[in-house]
């Protein structure tokens, strides 16, 4: 069947973006050209303009991407069997899940820690909006938990941002020990003993009137 320009068109994107994952495994947007990612994808440099303005908008494109991975992540969370029994359970859950998104969207994970520290000044500002929209919606969720009926919203806030910070290092922590199993397991269990000390202190917390 013969490809529609419109398809021709994605599949040029989709190889872009895939080529500036690729290309920046071991370094930041901020050392890559625009020329680097054309001759990956086999393009001419004037045909990337086709897509994207700049390597900035490559890079935000890759923010917005990579965080469906993460939101599908925090929705497993949510929607799995853990969700619905004790703080324990959530943990437990929770990191299991983690665990296993970063296995399956390892570039995407190795992006966003990357990034957020060394890529250019607008893209790391996405991602740290999209962090803090994380914690938001974590914060929604909180409020459901029996113990917090009577806590404030900036409380919740706090606690979300404990527990995705430590999601997230944990997150960059797995990325930087792979193919050592061993200590994966060790930071998985580390990281349900450091999420249970929060919440079973988180419990005992009320809110100023």
């Amino acid at each position: 069947m013969t490809e529609t320009r419109v398809e021709r068109k994605e599949r040029t994107r989709r190889a872009i973006l895939d080529a500036a994952l690729h290309l920046c495994e071991d370094s930041s947007l901020v050392a890559l050209s625009l020329r680097q990612v054309a001759k990956e994808v086999g393009i001419v440099p004037t045909a990337f303009y086709r897509h994207f303005e700049s390597i900035e908008a490559l890079g935000l494109a890759l923010v917005d991407e990579s965080f469906v991975s993460l939101r599908a992540m925090l929705r497993d969370v949510r929607r799995g069997e853990g969700a619905a029994g004790g703080f324990a359970d959530i943990v437990d859950s929770s990191v299991s899940i983690l665990v296993e998104h970063v296995h399956q969207q390892r570039q995407h994970f190795r992006f966003i820690a990357r990034e957020r520290a060394a890529g250019p000044p607008s893209v790391r500002e996405a991602i740290r909006h999209e962090i803090e929209l994380c914690e938001r919606e974590l914060a929604t969720d909180l409020a459901r938990l029996p113990g917090t009926e009577e806590w404030s919203s900036d409380d919740l806030r706090v606690l979300s941002n404990l527990i995705v910070t430590a999601m997230v290092a944990t997150a960059e922590a797995i990325l930087i020990n792979a193919r050592r199993p061993d200590v994966e397991k060790q930071l998985a269990e580390n990281a349900r003993t450091q999420l249970r000390m929060v919440l079973i202190g988180a419990l005992q917390w009320r809110s100023k009137p």
